[in-house]
């Protein structure tokens, strides 16, 4: 058992190192030093960890997104409707291209 100990516990300590050099210690340890210092604590601290980090805004923003995007999909809709509608009403009132050259 005095083997299995020392693996799992350099394991550890490679992982602490890559987490480190990765700068998710750091961020971690910011985030939560500043809800420490929060006067009003949140209901919900995991929400106010996630906006802190960046994964709240990036959420509504996306929503934003989708919203704009479903939005534009069927603007886009009424343009080609219209479009197909004029294209129809034009041809009613031009001769074909291919009298014309006659």
């Amino acid at each position: 058992m005095a083997h299995y100990r020392p693996v799992s516990e350099s394991k550890r300590e490679q992982f602490r190192r890559y987490l480190e050099k990765a700068g998710v210690l750091n961020s971690l340890t910011n985030v939560l030093v500043a809800l420490y210092e929060e006067q009003e604590k949140p209901n919900n601290a995991l929400d106010f960890i996630k906006h802190h980090l960046g994964a709240g805004p990036e959420a509504d923003d996306a929503e934003s997104l989708r919203l704009e995007l479903s939005h534009l999909q069927q603007k886009y809709d009424q343009v080609m409707e219209e479009n197909k509608e004029l294209r129809n009403r034009l041809l009613q009132y031009e001769p074909a291209q291919d009298v014309g050259t006659e």
